[in-house]
């Protein structure tokens, strides 16, 4: 109960102190895609169906597959961008404080990536709402290895409490902004 409260807090506050990169963001993707902002149906808590934001960073006729199965060449040159510095994410924000998401969870998969439903499930981390960082994406745990990553949820989840979840968003505030010596600081200190 009380992450959910640091969620929603955390989660307003960005909104309105990054409402103008949010409007610099629509305008630079609308000049590279006639749609910016792109809507994906994901699995939730208790498996339920939610549509994740992002912006978009792929052409618009691109599948509907995980990130990884998709070939560069449906990634945009403002995609590219997006990706490199995670900005593709900030309208998660909005997941975040409607309730569908955390800040720190498991990434949200397909509802066709069987390999990985199957995986989190035999190790209940569908219990927990997605997030938006978490351990496997600080360690670079894709969905491509379905077991493995199901596998650092489950840990991330067991040992989740008020303390790791600032230490999280503190690590991945450090991967963004490219601090490595506060980063590894961070990752050899806190127990993940």
């Amino acid at each position: 109960m009380l992450i959910r409260f640091f969620d929603i807090t955390l989660a307003l506050l960005g909104l309105i102190i990054l409402l103008p990169l949010f409007l610099v963001l629509l305008t630079i993707v609308s000049l590279d895609s006639r749609s910016p902002i792109f809507g994906q149906l994901r699995l939730g808590r208790n498996r339920e169906l939610f549509r994740i934001y992002k912006f978009r960073s792929m052409l618009i006729e691109t599948p509907d597959q995980p990130t990884h199965l998709v070939p560069e060449t449906q990634i945009t040159q403002v995609g590219k961008w997006l990706r490199y510095t995670k900005l593709d994410e900030l309208p998660q924000i909005w997941n975040v404080l409607v309730g569908d998401m955390s800040l720190v969870g498991p990434r949200p998969g397909l509802p066709s990536h069987c390999d990985l439903i199957s995986a989190r499930e035999k190790l209940n981390v569908f219990r927990v709402r997605p997030g938006i960082t978490g351990l496997s994406q600080l360690l670079g745990v894709d969905m491509s290895d379905p077991a493995r990553l199901a596998g650092f949820d489950a840990k991330m989840i067991t040992k989740l409490n008020v303390l790791s979840y600032f230490g999280y968003i503190a690590v991945t505030l450090a991967t963004v902004f490219r601090i490595r010596r506060f980063r590894n600081y961070l990752l050899n200190k806190i127990n993940f």
